[in-house]
């Protein structure tokens, strides 16, 4: 049996569903102190000035610290349900398709966060390696609950997996935090284009 692993944004998706999540999910008051809180930390992200590890934790801080778990959870699965599939690339779930047909486990692996990953991967019976919001008392603490698994995607994937045990490893990303994924592979996918 093969092993195949997906990135999600940008990968899977035609854009980053974590930002337009916390732009859903985000009161008005936080919205008006968008710019002033996370302003700058954004212009630092696009000026490489910062990692986007850092930009993820500020951002999650900012929208999550004392919401209601279920609250968020509730619309995080109706974003699950009503806004993920038009953002996925039709060629990308040809190919996951072809690989469950394959009968090849299928993971994503992705710094996005599991309240509507989980409900996705789930849908198409799909293993998600994710970043896990942490909640006590009911509530967000604006902190993963094990890190950012991010720069971390590879430690998390043998965690997870015996590598020893799949002939042979496909992995599909697109970014720099993937590269280390990608390494992991037999055949390796960046930004579309078949790098074996």
């Amino acid at each position: 049996m093969h092993l195949a692993l997906f990135d999600f944004d940008h990968t899977i998706t035609v854009c980053d569903t974590y930002s337009r999540f916390l732009r859903r999910v985000a009161t008005p008051e936080q919205r008006a102190q968008a710019w002033w809180r996370v302003g700058p930390w954004l212009l630092a992200y696009r000026l490489k000035l910062i990692s986007a590890e850092r930009i993820r934790r500020r951002v999650t801080s900012q929208v999550f610290t004392g919401r209601h778990a279920g609250e968020i959870s509730q619309m995080a699965r109706d974003y699950a349900r009503e806004h993920i599939p038009g953002m996925v690339r039709p060629e990308m779930l040809e190919q996951i398709l072809w690989h469950k047909a394959q009968g090849h486990t299928v993971a994503v692996v992705s710094a996005s966060i599991d309240l509507y990953l989980q409900q996705w991967c789930d849908a198409l019976g799909l293993q998600v390696i994710c970043n896990r919001l942490e909640v006590q008392d009911n509530r967000l603490t604006g902190r993963y609950a094990e890190g950012d698994c991010g720069p971390r995607k590879v430690a998390l994937i043998r965690k997870h997996f015996d590598l020893n045990t799949f002939p042979r490893i496909h992995a599909y990303g697109d970014s720099s935090e993937d590269k280390p994924m990608l390494a992991l592979a037999h055949e390796r996918w960046y930004r579309g284009k078949c790098l074996t």
